[in-house]
């Protein structure tokens, strides 16, 4: 008579919080480095105690000379996606998925009939719906008694805060806000995003004054003509009614439609017209000092005089102390300032706010601005990519500048940038040969031009990126040296702490 198989030790590991794909790639690394089987592993989350008292997994002793093999990036993506789905059996499914990798079906993600690979692509997509309709479907409301503070409500099916929490930060640049979901929350001050437990929909306001400008904005876009209700109901579910303002519309909007189509087929046909009026006044005398730097902004924010204004979002106007000593002048605004409508508020401003603060220089003491006021992009699906401005943009956006020149009567200029050199200090200026040199301008305000930094983003590799950004670094410390300039006297800039 056979003799029974030993049974296996069973070992416990632990994913905390379980959505992490960094907290499970390192608890999945213990056990496979050890060579536990996927049948010996009990999974446990957050605080939970194993069930079975199983010990820890990395009490496990490694055979010798264990390695962990490296895996396809695909699988390390749809890790990251399935760990938000709620099903506990996910972690179970993705290790045995990687012991499978680990152990000789490297390609097993390319059959679709394998019963592991089409649960893992089920909870992916899941996911993903759940994803898209938090984006589609959160509404902020305005936090009675605060300025510029919003708050939303939400449930989603899954643990997708901290998945969806960036969109919302690129999103929203501009203003502080918080998402609240019964298992987590996320807040945006402005600049960085934090994490905390779930909340209660009463801990949101129930509603604003903007709602009602909201709805008579979406029943005046609403097309009857267009009108599919079992697409409707599809791409926008019962459950999320209760988020959305608009949703108590739309039974009299449904009902009303086939009379407003018919009134559309009645209606006589109507010359075109342009989408935006053309700006009355023309921006060619803004650069004349006749007025403060918030009219000029004004006149700058209706400007037409290149087409860059079609396609952006808003004029993004310079910002900063009106009478600083420094000013700043960059390229263009990029993705996340014309949704923001501040100048450096991306990662190339991020990176100009790390060197000021490594050289001791407070940014509010500056005035930044750019060159060109307008995004000048192209779109390659949802994303937005920049372009060079042209030289008939630059020349557009020129008097723009001058203005604020004249308006803030900086001591000196720095151009961050050859398209911003160029737009100051004329055509004939060569960033790679005048780079770090100082230049005066007619009126006598000194300045001097170095990279931009979204040059040094754009490095192939960390070793030439950091070598990038101490040369931009560098450059930006002769605001510190008085005795800088060639005449021996630059002005005198504020420091961190000084007041």
């Amino acid at each position: 008579m056979p003799r029974p198989l030993p049974e296996l030790q069973r070992w416990s590991l632990r994913v905390d919080p379980p959505w992490s794909l960094d907290a499970w790639r390192g608890a999945a690394r213990e056990a496979l480095l050890r060579g536990v089987l996927p049948e010996q592993l009990d999974w446990i989350t957050g605080t939970e105690a194993s069930l079975l008292d199983a010990p820890a997994v990395q009490q496990a002793p490694p055979p010798d000379g264990a390695t962990v093999p490296n895996v396809p990036r695909d699988f390390v993506e749809l890790a990251a996606t399935c760990l938000c789905h709620r099903d506990p059996q996910r972690l179970p499914l993705l290790y045995r998925l990687l012991w499978r990798i680990a152990h000789g079906e490297r390609t097993v993600l390319s059959n679709p009939a394998d019963a592991d690979v089409l649960r893992l692509m089920a909870l992916a997509q899941a996911v993903r719906r759940d994803t898209h309709k938090m984006k589609a479907f959160v509404r902020f409301r305005e936090v009675p008694g605060e300025t510029d503070a919003f708050i939303a409500w939400f449930e989603p099916d899954h643990n997708i805060v901290d998945r969806v929490a960036p969109f919302f930060a690129r999103r929203f640049a501009g203003m502080r806000w918080a998402i609240l979901t019964p298992a987590r929350s996320v807040r945006w001050d402005g600049s960085a995003l934090s994490f905390g437990d779930g909340g209660s929909r009463r801990d949101a306001p129930a509603e604003d004054a903007r709602e009602t400008l909201w709805q008579t904005y979406y029943a005046s876009i609403f097309n009857p003509a267009r009108l599919n209700t079992r697409m409707m109901q599809q791409e926008m579910p019962a459950r999320y009614w209760k988020h959305l303002p608009e949703a108590h519309l739309l039974p009299g909007l449904v009902r009303d439609a086939a009379g407003r189509v018919q009134e559309m087929h009645d209606r006589p046909a109507q010359a075109p017209q342009r989408r935006i009026p053309a700006r009355p006044n023309d921006a060619t005398g803004a650069g004349a000092d006749n007025g403060s730097l918030q009219a000029l902004r004004q006149q700058a924010a209706v400007c037409r005089q290149c087409p860059l204004w079609e396609a952006s979002t808003q004029t993004v106007f310079g910002e900063g102390r009106a009478d600083a000593r420094i000013m700043l002048v960059g390229e263009q605004p990029g993705d996340v300032e014309d949704l923001s409508g501040r100048p450096f508020a991306g990662p190339a401003g991020k990176l100009l706010d790390r060197a000021l603060q490594e050289l001791g220089i407070e940014r509010s003491a500056l005035y930044l601005t750019n060159a060109v006021k307008h995004f000048h992009h192209e779109r390659r699906g949802k994303v937005r990519l920049h372009k060079r401005p042209e030289s008939r943009h630059v020349h557009a956006c020129r008097p723009w500048l001058q203005g604020e020149i004249a308006r803030v009567k900086p001591q000196v200029i720095v151009c961050l940038g050859a398209t911003a050199a160029s737009s100051v200090f004329g055509r004939d200026f060569n960033l790679t040969r005048d780079r770090g040199r100082w230049l005066t301008l007619e009126d006598g305000t000194r300045g001097y031009a170095t990279v931009h930094p979204a040059w040094v983003l754009r490095q192939k590799d960390d070793t030439r990126r950091e070598d990038a950004y101490r040369l931009f670094r560098d450059d930006l410390r002769q605001l510190l040296a008085t005795d800088s300039a060639p005449t021996g006297h630059g002005p005198a800039l504020p420091r961190a702490g000084d007041r």
